[in-house]
């Protein structure tokens, strides 16, 4: 029966984030991000010197995750039986989002369609960073459709990944170094050095469960093109794990993504990705399907290999 405990805690943590979506009050990864706030404001006091910038933030990131991992394992360690199960039901769901990523998604979507573009660009300016005024239907199209993707990777699949990995310690550590890079890992004056500790540890967290996502995206989608667009189109981008996840994405859907895209500080040129169709609120759904497919697809290899497992022990 233990062998079962890992699918049967995948299962019942992706129950309840369908049936309550993430917490709206006290969720855990909020205050988190709130305490990660007031420590990169007390400790990066010298963000333009290389050198303290870096031990800094490899200072704060100890401070912030080591305290919480330990307790992530002594809870593992500690519990037991249904308690621990319990436990780890609640962890994995308070790391995964789903439901969220869906809610966002057709929160832009659904005025695209109706031609409220007002409406579209201040929900899509809820998930990217990008200057939501100055785009078009299909710039925020393609904005909501990239959003879907990579934080399939990042809050969807990784989250399964590294529980299924590590249990609690490895689920926790995982959204603690994806929250810590989300706020630090930008390449401003700010935090071009004090954040690159996080974004290097996001980056190793991060590399097997990107590829496995686009692998997933492969699998579920246009294949041909998704492998083609993978090995010819991720390598251009700038991230190595958002790259290969939103190359083989926009290739499983056909979408046309990337390309020049308009930031507070200017326009970025960023290479194109996918086929040849435009962004489109059909392209957010199908990024939203293709995403819980995928999540189908993991818990139906998971039961699989437990099934294997299980009948080779007992033999």
């Amino acid at each position: 029966m233990l062998l079962f405990t890992p699918f049967i805690v995948c299962v019942l943590a992706l129950a309840l984030d369908h049936l309550f979506g993430e917490p709206r009050c006290m969720h855990p990864v909020v205050g988190f991000g709130r305490l990660v706030t007031a420590v990169e404001k007390r400790l990066n006091i010298s963000p333009e010197n290389p050198l303290r910038g870096l031990t800094t933030g490899i200072l704060a990131v100890l401070l912030l995750t080591a305290p919480l991992l330990g307790l992530a394992v002594w809870v593992s360690l500690a519990l037991d039986g249904l308690l621990l199960m319990l436990a780890q039901t609640v962890a994995l769901w308070l790391a995964i989002s789903l439901r969220g990523l869906a809610e966002h998604g057709r929160a832009v979507a659904e005025p695209l369609h109706e031609g409220d573009l007002e409406r579209a660009r201040d929900q899509v300016s809820r998930i990217v960073s990008r200057q939501a005024s100055a785009l078009d239907e299909q710039g925020v199209a393609a904005a909501a459709t990239e959003s879907m993707l990579e934080n399939g990777a990042d809050a969807v699949f990784a989250s399964l990944f590294w529980f299924l990995v590590a249990g609690i310690p490895g689920v926790v550590m995982h959204r603690m170094v994806n929250t810590l890079d989300a706020m630090w890992g930008y390449r401003n004056p700010r935090f071009l050095y004090f954040g690159r500790a996080a974004a290097r540890l996001d980056d190793l967290m991060g590399w097997l469960p990107a590829r496995l996502t686009a692998h997933t995206y492969a699998l579920l989608g246009d294949r041909k093109l998704a492998w083609w667009c993978w090995r010819n189109q991720a390598p251009q981008w700038d991230s190595p794990n958002a790259g290969p996840v939103m190359a083989a994405g926009a290739g499983a859907l056909n979408v046309r993504l990337g390309g020049p895209s308009p930031y507070p500080r200017g326009i970025k040129q960023r290479p194109i990705l996918g086929g040849t169709r435009d962004a489109s609120p059909a392209s957010i759904e199908s990024a939203i399907r293709l995403v819980r497919h995928g999540v189908w697809l993991w818990l139906g290899i998971s039961l699989v290999a437990t099934i294997l497992t299980f009948v080779v022990v007992t033999q």
